[in-house]
C-alpha cells in the first residue's frame, strides 16, 4: 500500500517546468508595466530540498503594479524615459536573473503526482484549508512584536531573524500522523530553493532547513504556526501559500494578495547584520519619522525639520520599486551593503533614471525648488507612480529621501551635516585660493570651492566584507558629485576607516576622507605664473559634523568620529597612513606671520544692513602696515560665487604688540545685496592683505547666512484620531517689494498628507492666511511642518508640535466616554 510519505518522496523527484520571458518595461504615470515578448521554454532540474517536499511548478505572466488608491501630487519633470534595446538572454544563461519584486509567479493550485487525464478526483476526504489568518492588524501580535505597527500598510510586515505567527483553519482538526502540509514562501520570478527565493516551512521543526517552523497552538480546526525567517534572508515582498499533500498530488491555496507579507531588516536581533545594540539610537534611527537637518554656517547653525514618513501609505512599496528600477538582483537583497550601494546610485537620476534630479542653478521652472520640500513622502510616491525622476533636489533632499529609504527597510540611518565640506577634485587634500601680487583674491583663476555645508547619510551595519572592527556607522551619499565604479554614487565607507586613515577599504573612503580633512592653501601668483604658498588653514574644512541627537531635538556633535583633534599626534599619524594607501598630500609650509586677521561672526536678517568688522592683531615688536582687500560675494551654499556685492581696500596701521585688536569696520547696505541674493541667502566675505614691511600675507573668511522672516503655523481642533482638525499658515510680507509665485506647503507624519498652495502675488505689507483641514490617522506625538518658497525668498520654514489621542470606548455600548 502506498503511504503519503512514499508519495512525498516520489514527488521530490518530479522536475519543475518553468517558462522564462523577455520583457520590456515602460515608465508612465499610470504605473510600472511589464510586457511579455515571447517565451524561451526550457526544463530545469529540481534542487535538493528538505526531505519530503518539492519545488513549485510555476510559469511567468505579465504583471502590472497596482496604481495608488489616491491621486498623487503632480510634479513636473524635464526627465525623459530612456528606451533601452531589449536583448534575449538565450545563449547567455538558462533564464533571466530575477531582479524585480513586482514580478510574481502563477502557482498551480493542484500539482498531480501522476497522469490524471480527467483532472483531479474529489478530494473532500482529505485535509483542506478553509482560511488563513496572517495576524496582520496593527494591534495583533506580529506587528506589535516586530515594531511594524506604524506602517500604513494592510499587509503583514515582519522582520527577519524573529518568529511571527500565522493561523490556519482546516476543514477538520489537523492529525500529524496522517496529514502533511507546509507553508511555502516565494519571492521574485522563478523561485528556487537553492537561491533562497523558495522556502517551504513544515510544522515539524526537525524537517526545516532554511527557516524555522513549529506548531504553537491547536484549537479544534485552527492551527497556529510560528515561522522563523533566517536573519540573513532576502528582504522584500513574499507570496505565501499553504500546500497540502494528498495521495493524488499537492493542492495549494489560491494566490491571494492579502496573504502576501513583507520581510524587513531587523536591528533588534543580534544575528542580523544591521543589529544596533544602543536602544536609544535604534529607536531614533529606525522608528523616528521626524527629522532635523542642519545647515547654515558652523558658528550659526540653522535647523530644517523634515518628514521622513517611512511608515506612510505607499512608501514601503516605493522603496521596493526603487530596487526593482535599479535591477538589483533579488538574491542580493539580503545584504545591506549591496542595497545601500545600489540605493546611493538610484536616489539620484544622474545616470540611471533614479528618484531625484539635482539642480543648483536657481531656475526651478519645471519642478519644485529644493528649498520648498518639507518631506520625502510626496517625492517617493510621485516617483513610484510614474517611474520618472522628480525635480528638484540638492544635498539635503538627497540625504533625507535616502534616509527614508533606509529606515523604511529597517536599516538604521541618520542624516549627517559636515560644515565646510571640501570637494577634492584631484585627490591631493588641498583647496587652492589664488592671490595676485598685491594679495587680492584672483577670482578668474580660483576654481576650487568649499561647500558651506554638505549633507550625507550614515547607516549602521556589519561589514563582513572588511576586517573586524570596520563595521558600525558607514557613510553613504546619494548627491551626484563623483563617479564610483562608473556610476554617481558614494559608499558605504566605514567611518572608523575614515578616522584612522585606512582609506584602502571599499567603498569611496578617499573621497569622504578628503571632505573632512583637506587644507585650504592660499597661493600668491607672480607675474611669471609661479605659485608660492603664503598661508595654510588646516582647520577650516570639516570644522563641525552634526546629526540629530537620539530621543531629543538637540544636536549631536560627531566630529570626533571622523577625525582626531587638529594638530594632535594622532592626526599626523592618520595623514601618514592615508598617504601609504594612495591619498596624495602636498606638504606646504609657508612662513610664519606676525600679523593675524579675524572676521567676527554676525547674525543678520534678510533686508538689514550691518557692520562687517575686521580685527587685526600685531604680535611683533615693530609697527606694521597692512594693505588689505575685502571682497564680498553672494554665494550658493556650495561656495560657488554668484555676484560680487562689495570691494574695499582699507589700509591699517598696527602698533607693536598691541593688546587689543585694531578694528576696521565696513558698512554693508541692504541695497548692496538684496537684488542679487540666491537661495539660502549666503554672503561670503574674504579679506586678504599684504604686510608692507615684511611682505607677509594675512587672510580671513566669513560666511554669513541671512536669517529669514517668520512663518506662523497654528493648529485648531480636538487632537483625536479620525477627528477633523484645522491648520492655519500665516505670513506677512515685510519687504518693500512684492513676492511672486509663492509656494506654501504643509505636512506631518501620521496626521496630515502633503498639501500645497500657490499665491501668485503677495504685495508689500500684506498678510496671507491659509487654512486646511486634516484628519489624524495615528495617535502619539507628531509635528506639522510648513515652508514658504519663491524666487525672491527661499527657505522660509517653521513647525509646530502635535499630540494626537485615541477615543475611549465602553466595551458594551461602544459609545465614547
Amino acid at each position: 500500500m502506498t503511504t503519503v510519505t512514499d508519495l512525498m518522496n516520489t514527488f521530490m523527484r518530479i522536475h519543475t517546468h518553468t517558462h522564462t520571458h523577455t520583457h520590456t518595461c515602460s515608465s508612465s504615470h499610470s504605473g510600472y508595466k511589464w510586457k511579455q515578448k515571447g517565451p524561451d521554454k526550457h526544463q530545469s532540474r529540481a534542487p535538493d530540498l528538505p526531505d519530503g517536499f518539492s519545488p513549485l511548478s510555476v510559469s511567468s505572466r505579465p504583471v502590472v503594479m497596482a496604481e495608488p488608491k489616491a491621486p498623487l501630487p503632480a510634479t513636473e519633470t524635464m526627465a525623459t524615459t530612456r528606451v533601452r534595446p531589449q536583448v534575449s538572454i538565450r545563449g547567455r544563461s538558462v533564464g533571466p536573473i530575477a531582479s524585480s519584486n513586482a514580478v510574481g509567479e502563477e502557482v498551480p493550485e493542484f500539482e498531480p503526482f501522476m497522469l490524471l487525464p480527467r483532472g483531479p478526483p474529489p478530494l473532500t476526504d482529505y485535509l483542506d484549508v478553509w482560511d488563513v489568518n496572517m495576524l496582520k492588524e496593527p494591534e495583533e501580535v506580529n506587528k506589535q512584536q516586530h515594531h511594524t505597527d506604524r506602517y500604513a500598510n494592510e499587509g503583514l510586515i515582519v522582520r527577519r531573524g524573529q518568529e511571527f505567527q500565522i493561523s490556519i483553519t482546516f476543514n477538520r482538526p489537523h492529525d500529524p500522523s496522517k496529514d502533511q502540509f507546509a507553508l511555502e514562501f516565494v519571492i521574485g520570478a522563478t523561485p528556487q530553493y537553492s537561491k533562497g527565493t523558495y522556502i517551504p516551512v513544515f510544522p515539524s521543526e526537525e524537517r526545516n532547513k532554511l527557516w524555522g517552523g513549529r506548531v504553537l497552538d491547536t484549537s479544534d480546526n485552527v492551527l497556529t504556526m510560528g515561522i522563523l525567517p533566517r536573519a540573513d534572508c532576502i528582504v522584500g515582498k513574499y507570496g505565501m501559500y499553504v500546500a497540502v499533500v494528498t495521495p493524488y498530488g499537492i493542492r495549494r491555496t489560491k494566490k491571494d494578495p492579502s496573504r502576501e507579507l513583507y520581510i524587513l531588516f531587523n536591528p533588534w536581533v543580534k544575528d542580523d547584520s544591521v543589529y544596533l545594540e544602543d536602544g536609544a539610537e535604534r529607536t531614533e534611527c529606525v522608528l523616528n519619522e521626524l527629522g532635523i537637518i542642519y545647515h547654515g554656517a558652523y558658528d550659526d547653525v540653522s535647523e530644517r525639520s523634515w518628514n521622513y514618513g517611512q511608515f506612510e501609505f505607499g512608501i514601503l512599496d516605493a522603496c521596493l520599486f526603487i530596487m526593482d528600477k535599479g535591477a538589483l538582483p533579488i538574491t542580493n537583497r539580503g545584504d545591506p551593503v549591496k542595497i545601500a550601494r545600489k540605493a546611493s546610485a538610484m536616489i539620484n537620476s544622474k545616470d540611471d533614471e533614479g528618484v531625484l534630479v539635482g539642480n543648483w542653478s536657481g531656475d526651478y521652472m519645471y519642478g519644485v525648488a529644493p528649498t520648498s520640500w518639507t518631506g520625502s513622502v510626496e517625492i517617493l510616491l510621485s516617483y513610484a507612480n510614474g517611474g520618472d525622476p522628480v525635480c528638484y533636489a540638492q544635498c539635503w533632499v538627497y540625504a533625507a529621501v535616502f534616509n527614508t529609504f533606509l529606515r523604511c527597510l529597517g536599516i538604521p540611518a541618520r542624516v549627517v551635516t559636515n560644515f565646510f565640506s571640501a570637494h577634492d577634485n584631484d585627490g591631493n587634500l588641498k583647496t587652492d585660493i589664488l592671490l595676485d601680487e598685491n594679495g587680492k583674491v584672483d577670482r578668474s583663476r580660483t576654481r576650487d570651492s568649499i561647500w558651506n555645508y554638505h549633507c550625507w547619510n550614515e547607516c549602521y551595519m556589519a561589514r563582513l566584507d572588511l576586517p573586524e572592527g570596520f563595521g558600525g556607522w558607514q557613510v553613504v551619499d546619494a548627491t551626484p558629485q563623483e563617479t564610483s565604479d562608473g556610476m554617481y554614487r558614494c559608499g558605504p565607507a566605514s567611518v572608523y576607516a575614515i578616522k584612522h586613515g585606512m582609506v584602502c577599504y571599499p567603498f569611496d573612503a578617499p573621497f569622504v576622507f578628503a571632505e573632512v580633512n583637506s587644507d585650504v592653501v592660499f597661493y600668491q601668483r607672480s607675474r611669471d605664473g609661479t605659485l608660492t604658498p603664503v598661508k595654510v588653514n588646516t582647520s577650516h574644512v570639516g570644522r563641525l559634523v552634526l546629526t540629530k541627537a537620539p530621543g531629543s531635538n538637540g544636536r549631536s556633535d560627531i566630529t570626533s568620529m571622523y577625525k582626531f583633534p587638529e594638530g594632535s599626534a594622532e592626526e599626523r599619524t592618520v595623514l601618514e597612513k592615508a598617504e601609504e594607501y594612495g591619498v596624495r598630500r602636498q606638504d606646504v609650509t609657508p612662513p610664519v606671520a606676525d600679523v593675524a586677521l579675524d572676521i567676527p561672526s554676525l547674525e543678520v536678517k534678510v533686508g538689514a544692513g550691518f557692520d562687517l568688522a575686521l580685527d587685526f592683531r600685531n604680535s611683533s615688536g615693530q609697527r606694521r602696515t597692512v594693505e588689505a582687500y575685502t571682497n564680498g560675494y553672494v554665494v550658493y551654499y556650495t561656495g560657488v560665487p554668484s555676484a560680487e556685492i562689495l570691494f574695499q581696500s582699507p589700509t591699517v596701521t598696527l602698533d607693536p604688540r598691541a593688546g587689543d585688536a585694531e578694528r576696521k569696520v565696513i558698512k554693508v547696505r541692504p541695497e548692496d545685496y538684496m537684488g542679487k541674493l540666491v537661495e539660502q541667502a549666503n554672503l561670503h566675505f574674504i579679506t586678504t592683505g599684504k604686510v608692507k614691511e615684511t611682505g607677509q600675507i594675512v587672510t580671513a573668511m566669513r560666511v554669513i547666512t541671512l536669517h529669514k522672516p517668520r512663518l506662523l503655523v497654528q493648529v485648531a481642533g480636538t487632537p483625536r484620531v479620525s477627528e477633523e482638525m484645522l491648520v492655519t499658515v500665516q505670513f506677512t510680507n515685510d519687504f518693500k517689494f512684492s513676492l511672486e509665485n509663492v509656494h506654501v506647503r504643509v505636512e506631518g507624519p501620521g496626521v496630515m498628507s502633503p498639501h500645497n498652495k500657490l499665491y501668485r502675488l503677495i504685495a508689500p505689507g500684506t498678510t496671507i492666511s491659509w487654512t486646511e483641514s486634516f484628519i489624524p490617522r495615528r495617535q502619539g506625538p507628531s509635528k506639522l511642518m510648513a515652508s514658504l518658497d519663491c524666487h525672491a525668498l527661499r527657505q522660509v520654514r517653521t513647525h509646530t508640535h502635535t499630540h494626537t489621542h485615541t477615543h475611549t470606548f465602553c466595551h458594551k455600548s461602544r459609545s465614547r466616554v
